[in-house]
């Protein structure tokens, strides 16, 4: 049991709009609502306060993917990714939510709910006809609530754009005909611990208002912004987002020897 009270749904709503939250707008919520909690009414009670803030022309996206790679995808009964938190399995279900058809789904509500989450399957998940891709064409800002960086699906979009060039062999499982089909593909994938950097390139340029929102942190900002400047940082040091070789980092390991010539491409440090 927390021995804070629980913030207030107005209070919340109060807070996102000191934020910068934009009346109208497409905003993507990546959230660990542990680190926010207590709020009124729980995850529903954030998921309500997000939608007062962005108003009814305002669009709410929320990750929704499977993290089951061996099962087809059921957009009305496949559960989401443990990973992405409470908030975000408990908002596809609502009604009115609009779901992606694919495995690498996002779940929305708004009028442009279904331009954002209905897009044909991506591989790699995060292409620009993603549902990440299509916030960012919608010039939508990213609320990164309880979470940093790591979280920020938007620097995948950043990777593919800018041509990064590892990429981790992936499967998935669709339906063709009724019958269950493998399909292979490679995933520009690692750790993502320094996708942190991004929070210096904001702030560096005031791109990134961060307040409280709840009892935790938050970071908004345009998915253009963050995209343009990981896109430049990346054209100049491809493996940007990889630990050093010397770190021990597993999962930049792997990504550097599915590299042309196994990554051997010198950076300075940052």
């Amino acid at each position: 049991m927390l021995d804070v009270p629980p913030v207030p749904s107005a209070d919340v709503v109060g807070q996102l709009l000191a934020l910068g939250v934009a009346t109208g707008g497409v905003l993507l919520v990546h959230t660990s609502f542990r680190a926010v909690r207590p709020i009124e009414g729980g995850p529903l009670g954030l998921i309500a306060a997000l939608r007062q803030a962005l108003g009814p022309e305002g669009t709410l996206v929320m990750p929704s993917w499977t993290g089951d790679d061996e099962q087809p995808f059921d957009p009305a009964a496949t559960p989401a990714a443990e990973d992405l938190g409470a908030t975000a399995q408990l908002f596809w279900r609502q009604p009115g939510v609009v779901r992606s058809d694919h495995l690498l789904a996002a779940a929305a509500i708004g009028p442009r709910a279904a331009a954002v989450v209905k897009t044909a399957l991506p591989l790699p998940p995060h292409t620009p006809d993603s549902p990440v891709g299509r916030v960012h064409d919608l010039d939508g800002q990213v609320l990164l609530l309880g979470v940093g960086h790591d979280a920020d699906t938007s620097l995948h979009l950043a990777e593919i754009l800018a041509g990064v060039p590892y990429g981790i062999p992936r499967h998935c499982t669709v339906l063709r005909d009724g019958r269950p089909v493998r399909i292979d593909y490679r995933e520009n994938d690692h750790c993502c611990q320094r996708f942190a950097l991004a929070d210096g390139w904001l702030r560096a340029r005031g791109l990134q208002a961060e307040g409280p929102v709840g009892h935790g942190r938050a970071r908004l900002f345009r998915a253009q912004d963050v995209v343009r400047l990981a896109v430049e940082a990346l054209r100049r040091e491809p493996l940007l987002f990889l630990h050093d070789a010397d770190a021990g980092c597993a999962d930049c390991d792997k990504a550097r020897a599915s590299c042309p010539g196994g990554g051997i491409i010198h950076r300075e440090r940052s």
